[in-house]
């Protein structure tokens, strides 16, 4: 693979991984849930997740958000590795009883 090509991998999954974030985050928003805190469960020992707080400033409010399904969170979760994090969104679902 050419450096070029290499490096368009990299950015697209960055940028998927950004809107894996911001998925995250407006899910929390949707279900009245603190995206921070939920994070920090998941990631006790990380400092703060800079990612997580510009992703926050994108959110809408709840009323203005399109459904997010929590399968299809979980699912994406889990395709970019945040298994913890995937752990306690699932746990968080089955307790409240989230879709």
């Amino acid at each position: 693979m050419d450096r070029s090509r290499e490096e368009e991998v990299i950015r697209n999954y960055q940028k998927g991984e950004k809107m894996m974030i911001l998925l995250f985050a407006q899910w929390c928003i949707n279900h009245d849930l603190d995206p921070v805190a939920i994070y920090k469960e998941a990631y006790p020992y990380q400092e703060k997740n800079k990612e997580l707080v510009d992703a926050l400033e994108l959110t809408v409010p709840k009323k203005e958000s399109d459904y997010i399904d929590s399968e299809t969170l979980l699912e994406v979760l889990s395709l970019y590795g945040n298994d913890d994090l995937a752990f306690v969104v699932s746990d968080l679902t089955s307790r409240k009883n989230l879709k």
